[in-house]
Protein backbone atom coordinates (compact mmCIF):
# COMPACT_ATOMS: atom_id res chain seq x y z
CA UNK A 1 0.00 0.00 0.00
CA UNK A 2 1.37 3.81 -0.83
CA UNK A 3 1.69 6.02 1.42
CA UNK A 4 2.19 9.69 0.51
CA UNK A 5 3.33 11.71 3.61
CA UNK A 6 3.57 15.96 3.08
CA UNK A 7 5.20 18.10 5.31
CA UNK A 8 7.05 21.38 5.75
CA UNK A 9 4.07 23.73 6.45
CA UNK A 10 3.95 25.99 9.03
CA UNK A 11 2.92 29.24 10.12
CA UNK A 12 4.25 32.14 8.47
CA UNK A 13 3.85 35.78 7.39
CA UNK A 14 2.68 36.97 4.65
CA UNK A 15 4.96 37.58 1.81
CA UNK A 16 7.42 34.80 3.83
CA UNK A 17 8.39 31.39 2.34
CA UNK A 18 7.99 27.78 3.17
CA UNK A 19 9.41 24.40 1.17
CA UNK A 20 6.95 21.17 1.67
CA UNK A 21 8.04 17.87 0.58
CA UNK A 22 6.00 14.96 -0.53
CA UNK A 23 7.22 11.14 -0.27
CA UNK A 24 6.07 8.02 -1.04
CA UNK A 25 6.56 4.93 1.34
CA UNK A 26 6.34 1.61 -0.63
CA UNK A 27 6.56 2.67 -4.22
CA UNK A 28 8.07 5.26 -6.43
CA UNK A 29 6.42 7.86 -8.63
CA UNK A 30 9.24 8.27 -10.50
CA UNK A 31 7.28 6.73 -13.38
CA UNK A 32 4.67 9.52 -12.99
CA UNK A 33 3.26 12.92 -13.26
CA UNK A 34 2.84 14.67 -10.19
CA UNK A 35 1.12 17.60 -8.66
CA UNK A 36 0.68 19.54 -5.44
CA UNK A 37 -2.88 20.52 -4.44
CA UNK A 38 -4.87 22.54 -1.55
CA UNK A 39 -7.59 23.15 0.18
CA UNK A 40 -8.55 26.23 2.40
CA UNK A 41 -11.54 25.53 4.99
CA UNK A 42 -15.00 25.48 3.44
CA UNK A 43 -13.60 24.91 -0.05
CA UNK A 44 -12.62 22.23 -2.33
CA UNK A 45 -9.49 20.50 -3.15
CA UNK A 46 -7.60 22.99 -5.86
CA UNK A 47 -4.56 21.65 -8.36
CA UNK A 48 -1.73 24.54 -7.08
CA UNK A 49 1.22 23.13 -9.58
CA UNK A 50 2.26 19.71 -11.33
CA UNK A 51 5.61 18.35 -13.05
CA UNK A 52 5.89 16.02 -15.57
CA UNK A 53 7.89 12.21 -14.56
CA UNK A 54 11.26 13.70 -15.78
CA UNK A 55 10.79 17.40 -14.37
CA UNK A 56 11.51 18.67 -17.68
CA UNK A 57 7.98 20.32 -17.86
CA UNK A 58 6.47 21.96 -14.93
CA UNK A 59 2.88 24.07 -14.80
CA UNK A 60 1.14 25.91 -12.35
CA UNK A 61 -2.28 27.32 -11.07
CA UNK A 62 -2.60 30.71 -12.72
CA UNK A 63 -3.20 31.68 -8.07
CA UNK A 64 0.92 30.64 -7.77
CA UNK A 65 2.45 31.43 -11.00
CA UNK A 66 5.87 33.60 -10.63
CA UNK A 67 5.35 32.65 -6.39
CA UNK A 68 5.70 28.86 -6.63
CA UNK A 69 7.87 26.14 -8.11
CA UNK A 70 7.37 22.48 -8.11
CA UNK A 71 10.66 20.39 -8.65
CA UNK A 72 11.44 16.68 -7.86
CA UNK A 73 13.98 14.29 -7.29
CA UNK A 74 13.33 10.69 -8.76
CA UNK A 75 16.40 8.83 -6.90
CA UNK A 76 15.05 10.02 -3.87
CA UNK A 77 11.48 9.70 -4.63
CA UNK A 78 10.40 13.10 -3.62
CA UNK A 79 8.81 15.77 -4.64
CA UNK A 80 8.86 19.64 -3.53
CA UNK A 81 7.05 22.52 -3.19
CA UNK A 82 8.94 26.22 -2.85
CA UNK A 83 6.42 28.72 -2.37
CA UNK A 84 7.55 32.65 -1.79
CA UNK A 85 5.74 35.38 -1.33
CA UNK A 86 2.96 33.79 0.55
CA UNK A 87 -0.03 35.60 0.53
CA UNK A 88 -3.09 34.95 3.49
CA UNK A 89 -5.39 33.18 0.76
CA UNK A 90 -2.30 30.56 0.58
CA UNK A 91 -3.41 29.50 3.98
CA UNK A 92 -5.10 25.74 3.26
CA UNK A 93 -3.72 22.02 3.80
CA UNK A 94 -1.20 21.03 0.42
CA UNK A 95 -1.35 17.61 -0.70
CA UNK A 96 0.61 15.86 -3.86
CA UNK A 97 -0.45 12.66 -5.25
CA UNK A 98 0.16 11.50 -9.07
CA UNK A 99 -1.56 13.59 -11.80
CA UNK A 100 -3.42 13.63 -13.81
CA UNK A 101 -5.83 10.70 -12.24
CA UNK A 102 -4.84 10.48 -8.14
CA UNK A 103 -3.61 6.78 -8.15
CA UNK A 104 -2.63 6.65 -4.56
CA UNK A 105 -4.57 7.36 -1.40
CA UNK A 106 -4.90 11.06 0.02
CA UNK A 107 -2.46 11.58 2.71
CA UNK A 108 -2.58 13.50 5.46
CA UNK A 109 -1.35 16.73 3.94
CA UNK A 110 0.23 19.70 5.73
CA UNK A 111 -0.70 23.09 7.02
CA UNK A 112 0.21 26.13 5.73
CA UNK A 113 -1.08 29.53 7.73
CA UNK A 114 -0.06 32.75 6.12
CA UNK A 115 -0.65 35.40 8.75
CA UNK A 116 -1.32 39.05 7.13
Amino acid sequence: QVQLVESGGGLVQAGGSLRLSCAASGRTFSNYAMAWFRQAPGKEREFVAAISWSGGNTYYADSVKGRFTISRDNAKNMVYLQMNSLKSEDTAVYYCNTHPLHLYPWGQGTQVTVSS
